[in-house]
């Protein structure tokens, strides 16, 4: 029985199309390669070059860069600091350009609804008036009231 359920070893056929045989590359890309091989062996040479000419001006200027360290640190300060201040007035500049433009809009706006808001602050400040001119009236009665109940 234990001899039944032992696993044996699967095989896959994995079987192609008939009358479809796999072909190499094509002419083309072919082409395509042996045309970009020198482009691409010319571009690595130029980076060659690049890095040994690179290598060779910083041995020569490290010397001057120790030498004239006193007078080029500070002046490299100064000019950074110089550009960061730039940056900040023009960063400054504009954000108060659009600030202005926001308030102006905001302004415009405004005075678009304004008279709709207007004509009901104009019926508020009537009704409170009308209610105010009313229990003026009504205080003042009540007084005379009692003034003339009082003697």
């Amino acid at each position: 029985m234990a001899d039944h359920h032992r696993m044996q070893p699967h095989q896959v056929h994995v079987h192609g199309l008939k009358g479809h045989h796999q072909q190499g590359p094509s002419a083309s890309k072919v082409l395509a390669s042996l045309t970009m091989l020198p482009v691409g062996g010319g571009f690595l040479a130029l980076a060659g070059i690049t890095l040994v000419g690179t290598l060779i001006g910083l041995a020569v200027t490290t010397p001057l860069f120790i030498l004239f360290s006193p007078v080029l640190v500070p002046a490299s300060l100064v000019i950074g600091l110089a550009v960061t201040s730039f940056l900040a007035s023009g960063t400054f500049g504009l954000t108060g350009i659009w600030s202005l433009s926001w308030v102006g809009r905001y302004i415009q706006e405004a005075t678009l609804a304004m008279p709709e808001s207007l004509d009901q602050a104009k019926r508020g400040m009537q009704d409170m008036a009308g209610y105010v001119g009313q229990k003026t009236k009504e205080v003042g009665q009540e007084i005379q009231r009692k003034a003339h109940d009082g003697k």
